[in-house]
């Protein structure tokens, strides 16, 4: 095992070195604490049997380590290490997973294709490295499909986890909220936001989910609702499974390419002996406005702490207190922060926190009840990650809403706290007749709360069928 180890940390070594001049997937690569971890690997017995033993592991910026920055890929956190580590990046050293850098995304994690980062250098998707990653966890999950890493840890406030990993051909998954601790996450939105692994596989999310769910005393919202066997669950059969097929997931908006491969992939359920079943849910529509007003109204609550004197850059400024606020935070934050933190101010503000924030509660309630009365009659719901394959760098970063809207088919799951996977499905052939490039596509597969069992039985009996997993991008030239 420890021989294992060392060889599957210079082969992740080598990838990185091999990928990140294209990519660009990496803040910080932490390869002397790596080789520290591989080191405790062979001296400690007791590790050898550990889940992960050996795997090589990414950490999304946002996620506190004692080594490498914990920046959130911002100006204003560029030089901090954390104290501490994130509990679940405590519980997967605990289980023997050698952690080799740092991940690049959108600036505190506001952003669906990883172009809204205030650090390092510039995501792109290794499937074509004219296209975004996507986003937030954009870095993570071009780590993932490049090989850098065999896994990733990402975030998941709104589709963070999903529409990357869907974009970039790879697993990802978001917990229910309060299955993972929160604890160590920089915040975003804290009604939201959950950790969860990006990896080549089912299985190995199942894994890594085992070891980072659970009750933390660290973290009030965490849930003392037993954790399962998740990885056991993978290869039981599906037959009399029933998937719900919202027909609002396929509505206008959609690419036809893209609504193709997803029907095609759920419809193939059947083969297996599942049932596939079509629903609606009217409110989804509305989840994207309830969505933007919650997450930008925590967020502008959550980085009013991040001024320069508790946490963040210092500056030798002798102005007065709001002069060097002003002058600390508008040089700190990014423009998709400053608009965030806006937005959510102006929807807290006095008069107007009823009518956004408050409005947006009661909607949400509706959107989870919803959600709640489908479930009575589906085991779970299947649709796209994403309206669309990876797009070009840069053709959504002058607009703001186009740009929102890529979330459009993973906030519904956010809003009502539901655990959700990204599986790929199939490839999209786009781009002009002299450059045809393959895209890949994700499918979207939602189970009840801290019902991840039954997510992963059905998502992995998706993957042994059609093994989209074994497809590689190829190193660019």
């Amino acid at each position: 095992m420890s021989a294992s180890a060392r060889e599957n940390l210079q082969k992740s070594l080598g990838a990185i070195a091999a990928w990140e001049p294209h990519i660009g997937a990496f803040l910080d690569i932490t390869k002397d604490e790596a080789e520290r971890q591989v080191a405790a690997l062979e001296s400690d017995i007791a590790l050898h049997q550990q889940p992960l033993a050996g795997m090589p592991i990414a950490i999304k910026a946002n996620i506190a380590t004692q080594f490498g920055r914990t920046s959130a890929s911002s100006k204003i956190l560029k030089d901090f290490v954390s104290p501490f580590n994130a509990t679940v990046v405590q519980r997967l050293l605990g289980a023997g997973a050698v952690v080799v850098g740092k991940t690049q995304h959108d600036e505190f994690a506001m952003g669906s294709s990883t172009e809204h980062a205030g650090l390092g250098p510039q995501t792109k998707n290794p499937w074509d490295i004219s296209r975004v990653a996507g986003g937030s966890s954009g870095g993570s999950a071009a780590a993932v499909a490049s090989t850098e890493v065999e896994a990733a840890l990402g975030t998941d406030t709104g589709g963070s986890i999903r529409q990357p990993a869907s974009l970039c051909g790879v697993v990802g998954v978001k917990p229910t909220y309060g299955r993972v601790s929160r604890h160590g996450l920089i915040a975003y939105g804290s009604s939201l936001d959950q950790a969860g692994p990006i990896t080549r596989t089912v299985r190995d999310a199942a894994k890594i989910m085992e070891v980072i769910s659970g009750k933390d005393p660290l973290d009030a919202t965490s849930s003392e609702v037993p954790v399962g066997q998740y990885a056991a669950l993978c290869g039981k059969p599906i037959a009399g499974m029933i998937i719900g097929m919202p027909k609002e997931f396929f509505a206008d908006g959609i690419d036809p390419e893209v609504k193709k491969i997803v029907t095609d992939a759920i419809m193939s359920f059947e083969e297996q002996g599942a049932v596939v079943k079509e629903i609606s849910l009217p409110l989804t529509p509305a989840a994207i406005a309830v969505y933007y007003v919650i997450a930008k109204a925590e967020a502008s609550s959550n980085l009013a702490r991040f001024d320069g004197l508790r946490y963040g850059i210092r500056e030798d400024i002798h102005a007065s207190l709001i002069d060097y606020y002003k002058q600390v935070r508008g040089e700190g934050f990014g423009p998709e922060v400053k608009r965030a933190i806006m937005m959510g101010t102006y929807a807290l503000s006095s008069g107007y926190s009823e009518a956004w924030y408050g409005q947006a509660s009661k909607v949400r309630t509706l959107i989870r009840r919803e959600y709640e009365q489908a479930f009575r009659g589906v085991d779970v719901i299947a649709g796209p990650v994403s309206p669309e394959p990876a797009f070009k760098l840069g053709s959504k970063t002058s607009d703001p809403l186009a740009m929102y809207l890529a979330d459009a088919y993973t906030v519904p799951a956010s809003v009502a706290g539901l655990p959700a996977i990204s599986v790929p499905c199939g490839m999209a052939i786009k781009g002009p007749p002299n450059r045809r490039v393959s895209l890949p596509v994700g499918l979207h597969i939602i189970a009840p709360h801290f019902q991840e069992e039954t997510m992963f039985q059905i998502a992995a009996a998706f993957e042994s069928a059609h093994e989209f997993q074994n497809l590689s991008p190829e190193l660019p030239q």
